[in-house]
Order: structure tokens, then sequence, then C-alpha cells
């Protein structure tokens, strides 16, 4: 049982520093890469977009990008049977929103970029720019936001966790019996 509780922890632990690292990503993208793009010509600010949507989709990214979700929901299926599953459940749709504003918004956007081609040979540079600009950077902002509630909700699920953990003589497997927080009972009756 210990030993479950402690991969639960882990699983738990794992699934926060997955989408700390995607939140922080897209965190830094919005107050950091694109205002610092926004300052260049229209040519260069293709250019290097164009240059960062290709070298982000690598392995280090894509740990933490699906891994998320893959932790996440690993995470929430282990605490299933627990109160602690409304927080991790609730972290993985926040993040499933996040995902899907990426792949039907920030993604299409940047096969555009993409297609736009060489930014020395596009004909309307300002144009193709001014189409792809303030959606992809309010569209960033919303998904970094989201993560950062998800990662609030699972920091939440896991610091619960510890303390359900040092319950003394208690198995983590029932949170009820270890908390006043999991106990429907405690507190006024004005509240029930």
């Amino acid at each position: 049982m210990e030993r479950q509780q402690r991969g639960t922890g882990l699983l738990l632990g794992t699934a926060l520093v997955a989408m700390g690292l995607i939140s922080g990503s897209f965190y830094v993208f919005a107050c950091a890469v694109m205002p610092g793009l926004a300052r260049g010509s229209d040519r260069a600010y293709i250019e290097v977009m164009q240059n960062i949507n290709v070298v982000i989709q690598n392995p280090v990214f894509g740990l933490s990008f699906m891994g998320s979700l893959v932790f996440t929901a690993a995470a929430a299926w282990r605490v299933r049977r627990t109160p602690l599953r409304w927080w991790v459940l609730a972290a993985l749709l926040v993040y499933g929103v996040a995902l899907l504003l990426t792949f039907t918004t920030n993604v299409p956007l940047n096969d555009e970029l993409a297609d736009a081609g060489d930014p020395a040979r596009i004909a309307d540079p300002a144009r193709v720019r001014a189409d792809f600009e303030d959606m992809w950077v309010v569209w960033n902002g919303v998904r970094a936001v989201l993560c950062t509630v998800a990662f609030g909700l699972l920091a939440r699920a896991l610091v619960l966790w510890g303390a359900l953990g040092r319950a003394p003589g208690r198995a983590v497997a029932d949170p009820a019996a270890h908390s006043p927080y999991f106990d429907p009972t405690a507190g006024s009756s004005a509240s029930r």
C-alpha cells in the first residue's frame, strides 16, 4: 500500500512538473517572445516565427506538451476513488481546453504562416503578419492562463495528497478519514 501511495504522489508530482513546464512555455511566449518579435520588421517576424514553429517540434517540448495530458490523465485514474479526483479531473479538463485551442487555432495559424513561404519572397509581408500575429498572441495568452490554472489545480491535489499521507496511522486510500477538509460533517451546521 505504501509503495502505491508513493507512486501516486510521484505521478501527481510528474504531472505537476510537466504542466509547469508547458504553462511556463506559453507564459514566456506571452510576456517575452511575442512582445520582442513585435518590435522587429515584418519579414524578420515571419522568419523567426517560422523557425520557432519548426524547432519547437522536438522531443523535449513534446514530453511536456503531451506529457501534461498523459501524466494528468494517469494521475486522475490513480486518485479516481478519492475526493482528490475532482482537483485532478478539473486540471485535466482545463488542460484539454488548452489543447483544443492549440490544435484549432494556434497550429492552423502556424501552418498558414509556414505556407506563406520564404519571407524574402512574400509580396506583402505586412498582411501575412497581420493575419497571424494578433490572433495567435490572444489565443496563446488564453492557453497560458488555462495551463496555469491546471498547474494550480494539480498543485492543490499534490498538497492535499501529501497532507493525507502524513495523517498518523491512516491509509491514504480513505482520504475522508484523514482530514476535516474531506469530512462532510465538519464545520458548522449553518454551512451544511
